[in-house]
């Protein structure tokens, strides 16, 4: 019966996802602008070169009764454009009222890290989106709804947490979560330290973007700190800030509510060395494949006779995200950052300038604070120093590049398989894609090495699939490299002797797409060639298990909490499949018993059998 409930809640989980998506499709309106007077709407936004569409969100004033009171909430959940053409050429902006005349709430880019949400003042708004000349396929997603002042007063929606650590759920949880919901915790621990954000659970909408039902995770005070994650469907995760203050979002829409996420954070101490005269300074720099992180201790800079607002990056422009600390978050392509590549390096820097007032004469030293992120084999290594006039402080840190890996549904590489153990048949053609997350549009990927393990910890035995480029099983083919993505398939296959499952690990290499010498246009090189071609960057990246479909009955008892999405443990399938050759039994017994009662009636009296 359990097995049963579980096939129903299957069919009705993703039947419910597939409803919303034909929803979304039949309600996107892909004309080039509109006027949209609905109570709410999901919008599916494809756009070509050279777009200038405006829409306009604006409900009749007597649709409803106190709409007078009510306004707009506007989630651009999806967003899409070329990666290569800047935010002056491509963007959306949205202004607080009916035309483009009205102030402007706000522009989102393509090198925007956060998930941007805008609230109106009133009962309209209005968004243009504007596209170049570039040739690109651009999507966008977004959904809004009208938003009355006591539907703000959701229980447990948001809030602030401090303290060393806490606890926080959705609203409801476990039960679903309410529809047309953005819950804003505020985290903040002790000064010095930094925060593990970890989610025991998290059950919203399944959508390989994202778009519908999502957390969003900042590494800051706001929702305009920088996403760390944006992560929705069923899964358990862990996060790490930069700094004692972090932000989650919740957001929700109007259909397929599930039980939520339940959360608990702790403070982890830094150890940060006090400032004296000469050789240190009390701050902190991190780098991550998209941003650039560096925070000043406030005494340090009073010391100098700095207030942060003196303070700016290459780019004017470009000033502190927060003032307490002086924290400066900006990613790695903007602000003036210069990209240099040597030797087996991909360097990023900066420098933040500190001038002197004064229109004659000044008491204040000219203090530049040079940070710099040097992308390394396996890390990155972050430096930074700073020069007051002849003094040079130096501080160090270590990161590393963010890739991953995922099996897809077909060479299109579109649907990533979110499903582990990933169930395939064996000869089976997989599509695999090794993932670099990263803000510079101009690095390739390249997949160097892949070696595959019945065991998860990658011991013996091994058998390998490419080897410095070179295919060595007789069905891998690699894909023409792209940026961010390296692609390759194969056919399924089993270790001999062995429990049926299968483990990728992939030594990725990346360069940069301004090299045309580099080691990732190169292809196959045995190794007395690897010497002429370099790379500038090198990682791992690991997925599994592959499971043969075949083999249920020998499974590892150690795999048996990995989980069949979005409920129900791996024996799901066969069980569902015992409980429909039970179903097809009983209705045969039914027939049966139906023929013979019929059989028994039509009997004529007096004789004890019957002629058929």
């Amino acid at each position: 019966m359990k097995a049963f409930r579980g096939c129903v809640f299957l069919a009705f989980f993703f039947g419910s996802i597939l409803a919303e998506n034909n929803l979304v499709e039949s309600q996107g309106d892909t004309k080039c602008g509109t006027k949209l007077e609905s109570d709410y709407k999901a919008l599916i936004l494809p756009l070509d070169a050279n777009a200038n569409c405006i829409w306009q969100i604006e409900r009749d004033l007597n649709a409803t009764e106190n709409s007078g009171n009510q306004t707009i909430r506007l989630i651009f959940s999806y967003v899409r454009f070329n990666p290569s053409s800047p935010c002056a050429r491509e963007n959306i902006e949205v202004y607080d009222g009916p035309s483009t005349n009205a102030p402007l709430l706000g522009r989102v880019c393509n090198n925007d890290s956060s998930v941007p949400v805008f609230h109106s003042s009133s009962r309209t708004l209005t968004f243009r989106i504007s596209t170049d000349s570039a040739v690109f396929s651009r999507n966008i997603f977004a959904f809004y709804y009208f938003i009355a002042p006591e539907s703000a007063n959701i229980p447990n929606c948001g809030g602030y947490l401090t303290g060393s650590a806490g606890t926080f759920t959705s609203p409801n949880y476990p039960q679903a979560h309410p529809p047309f919901a953005y819950c804003v915790w505020h985290i903040e621990t002790e000064a010095k330290s930094m925060i593990n954000l970890t989610f025991s659970d998290i059950f919203l909408e399944l959508d390989e973007n994202c778009r519908f039902d999502f957390l969003a995770i900042y590494n800051g005070p706001t929702t305009d700190s920088g996403l760390i994650a944006q992560v929705c469907g069923r899964t358990s995760q862990t996060f790490q800030s930069s700094s004692n203050v972090m932000t989650v979002a919740l957001s929700t829409d109007y259909a397929n509510s599930y039980r939520g996420f339940s959360a608990r954070y702790t403070s982890i101490p830094i150890l940060v060395p006090e400032p004296n005269s000469k050789s240190h300074f009390s701050t902190s720099l991190s780098c991550s494949s998209d941003m650039m992180t560096v925070t000043l201790n406030k005494s340090f800079l009073d010391s100098h006779g700095y207030h942060g607002n003196d303070l700016s990056l290459n780019d004017p422009t470009c000033k502190p995200t927060d003032l307490n600390p002086v924290t400066f978050y900006f990613p790695l392509n903007s602000c003036g950052t210069e990209k240099k590549s040597e030797d087996n390096t991909i360097t990023y820097s900066n420098t933040i300038n500190a001038s002197p007032r004064g229109d004659v004469i000044t008491r204040q030293k000219h203090v530049k604070i040079t940070v710099k992120c040097i992308m390394e084999n396996n890390s990155t290594v972050e430096v930074m120093y700073i020069t007051e006039s002849d003094e040079v402080h130096n501080a160090t840190a270590i990161g590393r590049y963010n890739l991953n890996m995922s099996f897809y549904e077909s060479s299109t590489f579109s649907k990533p398989i979110n499903q582990y153990p990933y169930e395939v048949d064996l000869n089976q053609t997989l599509y695999a894609q090794v993932s670099l997350h990263s803000t510079d549009a101009n690095l390739l990927v390249f997949v160097d090495t892949c070696t595959a393990s019945p065991n998860a910890d990658f011991g013996s035995p091994k058998y390998e699939l490419v080897k410095h480029g070179c295919a060595k099983d007789d069905t891998y083919v690699a894909y023409s490299v792209l940026e961010h993505y390296g692609r390759f398939r194969f056919n399924s296959f089993k270790f001999l002797e062995h429990e049926p499952s299968v483990y990728l690990h992939c030594e990725v290499l990346i360069c940069d797409s301004t090299d045309s010498n580099s080691r990732c246009t190169k292809g196959c090189i045995t190794r007395n060639k690897r010497a002429i071609s370099s790379y500038k960057w090198k990682g791992v990246a690991m997925v599994g298990p592959l499971r043969l479909k075949r083999d249920h009955s020998s499974k590892d008892r150690s795999d048996s909490s990995i989980e069949v999405y979005p409920e129900e443990s791996q024996n799901t399938q066969s069980n569902s499949l015992y409980v429909l050759t039970f179903i097809v039994l009983a209705a045969n017994v039914v027939v049966l018993a139906g023929l013979a009662a019929k059989h028994l009636i039509s009997r004529e009296p007096g004789f004890r059998y019957q002629k058929l």
